[in-house]
């Protein structure tokens, strides 16, 4: 155990002093931050500015189409109105492959078949990527709609309007929906970088070792488990150190003036038991993907070969990525519950379920005992292709060669 304090301590106190520690545990967080709420702010603040045509022979429907395009305030579009022939077709096609033509695209109406049904609608674009156009499209087609069924029932217009108008839902009791969603986002982002990055620093530091041929040196005093365990040890506590000030940092901004005017008064940014959620998921979420990342260290001999090697860590990241949208949207689901118990995204995806919603103790403790077993596994089968790869040089073990390295005693 005294080797494995050495070792731990050495690659603790050469990683704390680096610039690099101090830049990014300051930076890091700050730039988190101002992504997601800059892009939440700039999502906020986008509109569609297009320039359309709407084309159809119901010229009531088109007046009143054009009104509401022109006048919603999530969007400052132009609308001009045509009745529908194989000339205005061509024309409309032509202006989309002029270059120098402000048209983003047009509306094509085609009247129903039959009394009371809906008539039929195919928008063609200049840039198939143009969503907010399409979305202010379907948006306002189906208000225009709805605004003339009902007339024809004899609604007035300020009737129509006073039942379509936004209602607006009290949250204060619970706190501020946006700065919650926005904490997840941070927490996530902060939980995934720390992952990725102490993890590779794991396996950079055993190819920097190997590569230098250190490792025949200390072989000779310390055995090849020790080595392992003092590395995972040190730098996972530089890992823990950083995350440790971010979230003190965290528990401060929390109890500000800056948080109490985002979120209200009587509720907190981010909560103590967030906290140390956080801070026990890192710590197991790093033990896992540190102890694969060592195997991966192990196996190359260079940081190219350790790149081409490095999607077998960063997988399971990106799938945690790919599900956090739907985890914040039904956080109580069951696609939510099954994904966060899995062991390689329970460090991130349970973390953000417990950050928007309170999650049942038993999943909780089911989540920890499951990460458990998978780490003592994958330390088992790293620690035996560790010893045996740390003095591989050259040529790089193809996976028979590894397997046999499972059964050496």
């Amino acid at each position: 155990m005294h080797n494995v304090w050495l070792i731990a301590k050495r690659e603790y106190t050469e990683r704390v002093k680096t610039k690099g520690f101090i830049i990014a545990t300051v930076l890091i967080p700050v730039l988190m931050s101002v992504l997601v709420l800059g892009g939440g702010f700039l999502a906020s603040k986008t509109k569609s500015n297009s320039h359309i045509a709407v084309v159809t022979s119901d010229a009531v429907f088109g007046a009143d189409l054009k009104q509401k395009l022109e006048s919603d305030k999530e969007n400052t579009m132009k609308v001009d109105v045509a009745t529908p022939s194989e000339e205005t077709r061509k024309r409309l096609d032509g202006e989309l492959l002029d270059k120098t033509s402000t048209l983003s695209g047009y509306l094509w109406v085609t009247p129903a078949a039959k009394a009371g049904e809906r008539p039929k609608f195919s928008y063609k674009a200049r840039s198939a990527g143009d969503i907010s156009t399409q979305l202010a499209l379907q948006s306002s087609i189906k208000s225009v709609l709805i605004l003339e069924r009902l007339t024809a029932k004899g609604m007035s217009v300020a009737e129509i309007d006073a039942l379509n108008a936004p209602v607006d839902i009290d949250t204060s009791a619970s706190g501020n929906t946006m700065a919650a969603l926005a904490s997840a986002y941070v927490m996530f982002l902060l939980m995934y970088m720390a992952i990725a990055l102490y993890g590779m620093n794991t396996a950079r530091s055993i190819i920097e070792e190997k590569t230098s041929r250190v490792f025949e040196v200390l072989l000779a005093t310390i055995k090849p488990d020790e080595l392992l365990a003092g590395k995972i040890l040190g730098v996972g506590a530089v890992g823990l150190t950083q995350v440790g000030i971010w979230m003190f940092a965290a528990a401060l901004l929390s109890t500000s003036g800056l948080a109490a005017s985002l979120i209200g008064s009587g509720h907190s940014l981010i909560s103590g038991l967030q906290i140390a959620y956080f801070l026990l998921y890192f710590v197991f979420g790093f033990l896992l993907y540190s102890s694969i990342a060592a195997a991966l260290g192990a196996m190359t001999n260079s940081e190219q070969e350790l790149q081409q090697l490095n999607m077998f860590l960063m997988m399971p990241l990106f799938f945690c990525m790919l599900m956090l949208l739907p985890i914040i949207r039904a956080p109580n689901s069951m696609l939510s519950q099954i994904t966060s118990l899995i062991p390689f995204c329970s460090p991130l995806l349970m973390n953000v379920r417990a950050s928007l919603t309170e999650v049942p103790a038993w999943q909780i403790g089911l989540s920890f005992v499951l990460m458990s077993l998978t780490i003592v596994v994958i330390l088992w089968i790293s620690s035996r292709i560790y010893r045996v790869g740390i003095l591989m040089y050259g040529k790089k073990p193809n996976l028979p060669e590894i397997l046999r390295w499972l059964k050496y005693s």
